[in-house]
């Protein structure tokens, strides 16, 4: 019988929680009429909130585990499905009362849960996302309930008159003019993986050629004011200015929405464009649990560009990437054929 009530919980960081909306779709789809929650960690919960086939967000702020699982008792779950497995997770649903309990077959912590998907995710040979879509399925096979075709992005919209007072504001204040193409750099890495030199996002900037004038907007959080100013102040040819993230991820998200590619290696703000189906070009370590495949973003494939270091090198030799092929193939897929 199909479940009234879902959890759906990942409580890593919020590029993994990104990564989990085209579950989340598919659970929609599947079950239209039922109440969808997640369970995320700080990070994630603005964008969480943002999602818009959830209904409920559940929040891991570190609280007691009895507080969280008190949290989770309730929303008097049918099931839920662990998408990201811990021992913390898997106690607090257990102490729940949750009676369906689904997680990967991956960790210890898989002992406590009532079903398991045997997935071997640290082979990486799929996206993590079709890992996340996987899970569900099971899901939808476990309560007998068919499985719908799945939803294409993008994942995440704003309407029309939203986006357009958020480039107004963009040219209002940076002076970008009408016909340029808005290119973001976000070169912070937020402690994942491995990524591009600050440095050598500006020369992969100067390196850009394009139909049109192009404008680069270098993006920071919080704590990354002096590299991004550092990234801008390097790049040649092309007009460029700092934008802060100082209103929050939603917010962000939508100065994300305004652009018309986005660079930067494997984070967060990689995969919120990439739910958006912004154009990405991203730069990834060739070590197996952070490739380009397993990291892949949810945007459209031909929307998306993937650089890692050659076999020649290191896999987290991020400066071995040939710059000029990147810059090449950058501009022939997204800059050069735009004259609207």
């Amino acid at each position: 019988m199909a479940p009234d009530r879902v959890l759906v919980t990942r409580t890593d960081k919020l590029g993994d929680f990104m990564l989990t909306w085209p579950a989340l779709a598919l659970l929609r789809r599947a079950l239209p009429a039922a109440h969808i929650a997640v369970l995320v960690s700080e990070g994630a919960e603005p964008m969480a909130r943002a999602c818009p086939v959830v209904d409920e967000v559940l929040v891991d702020r570190g609280q007691a585990l009895s507080e969280l699982a008190g949290e989770v008792r309730k929303g008097r779950f049918d099931g839920a499905i662990a998408l990201f497995s811990t021992w913390r997770i898997a106690l607090a649903l257990l102490r729940a009362g949750v009676a369906y309990r689904l997680a990967p077959a991956t960790k210890m912590a898989q002992v406590l849960f009532t079903q398991r998907l045997v997935q071997r995710r640290s082979q990486s040979i799929k996206p993590e996302h079709a890992y996340n879509v996987d899970l569900i399925l099971r899901f939808l096979e476990d309560h007998q309930t068919a499985v719908p075709d799945a939803p294409m992005g993008p994942y995440l919209s704003f309407e029309p008159p939203v986006l357009e007072a958020v480039s107004s504001q963009l040219s209002h204040v940076y002076g970008i003019p009408e016909d340029a193409i808005r290119v973001i750099v976000h070169p912070g890495s937020g402690g994942s993986a491995s990524t591009l030199p600050a440095g050598a996002f500006a020369r992969l900037v100067n390196r850009l050629t394009s139909a049109r004038p192009l404008f680069v907007i270098v993006t920071a959080g919080p704590g990354e004011e002096a590299q991004a100013r550092g990234v801008r102040d390097q790049i040649r040819g092309h007009s460029a200015a700092v934008h802060v993230s100082s209103d929050g991820l939603l917010d962000f998200a939508k100065v994300l929405a305004t652009s018309d590619v986005f660079l930067s290696g494997s984070t967060g703000p990689l995969h919120i464009a990439g739910a958006i189906d912004v154009p990405t070009a991203a730069f990834y370590p060739r070590r197996r649990s952070s490739t380009a495949l397993r990291w892949q973003t949810t945007n459209q494939p031909r929307h998306r560009l993937a650089f890692s270091p050659p076999e020649t090198a290191g896999e987290s030799e991020m400066t071995a990437i040939d710059l000029d092929a990147a810059a090449s193939a950058i501009s022939q897929c997204f800059l050069e054929g735009r004259r609207d």
